[in-house]
């Protein structure tokens, strides 16, 4: 494969512009709804996954915190669909693009330290100062904490940038190496070929559980703010 290793992280364009948007919205094709009034199998199972999920994150919040139960549910789905999609041969992974996950993160979390300072003004002051401190490290906590504060949303964004493009470079490695093998020597082409197999079914726990992560790490901000 002389491909680019690279290659694939690269923004597709089509005609010389960007289908970026196009991508965002394609996952949505995959979200299946009816007007029946008994659901098949299908829409049964991703209703029960949904209604789990939703019971898992919001069953700690307050009143204020629940009123996000919607767009936590819909950027798990989101994050969840695109990491599988990416998964598909020539195709391409929106989370693998920083960019792209900032701009997941950084209105969730100031959406979330903004609801705080509002509701809870004195509780969200008062962690930059945690209680018994010594006055002479009082002014180092305060500058430690701050910084801490606003890596939050740089942290979540590089998580899961870093697990979903370690994954596919690994598994692009992997590829490589067992076609090249293919020619020189059949029995270890198939032993890469089954960890490949082993690789790609870790990936798929990997994009679901990269997008649990980051939806419930987003939904313990809120928690610590609402």
């Amino acid at each position: 494969m002389n491909e680019n290793l690279f290659s694939s992280f690269s923004t597709p364009t089509l005609m010389g512009l960007p289908i970026v948007i196009l991508i965002i919205f394609f996952p949505s094709i995959f979200l299946f709804k009816s007007n029946r009034f008994m659901n098949n199998r299908l829409l049964s199972l991703q209703l029960w996954l949904t209604q789990m999920i939703t019971k898992q994150m919001m069953l700690i919040h307050s009143p204020k915190g629940r009123s996000w139960t919607l767009l936590l549910t819909s950027l798990i789905i989101f994050i969840a669909s695109s990491n599988l999609l990416g998964l598909l041969p020539h195709t391409f992974t929106i989370t693998t693009q920083l960019s792209m996950n900032l701009g997941l993160a950084i209105p969730l979390w100031a959406g979330a330290v903004l609801l705080g300072l509002r509701h809870k003004t004195k509780t969200s002051l008062a962690h930059f100062l945690p209680t018994g401190t010594p006055i002479f490290l009082i002014p180092m906590l305060i500058i430690i904490e701050t910084i801490s504060l606003f890596i939050q949303p740089m942290a979540l964004a590089v998580r899961l940038t870093a697990n979903i493009t370690a994954g596919h470079l690994l598994m692009h490695l992997i590829g490589s190496a067992t076609m090249a093998l293919t020619s020189i020597n059949i029995p270890i082409a198939s032993i890469t070929f089954i960890i490949l197999v082993l690789l790609t079914i870790l990936e798929l726990a990997v994009a679901l559980i990269q997008a649990y992560v980051f939806t419930l790490l987003v939904s313990l901000y809120l928690h610590d703010n609402s």
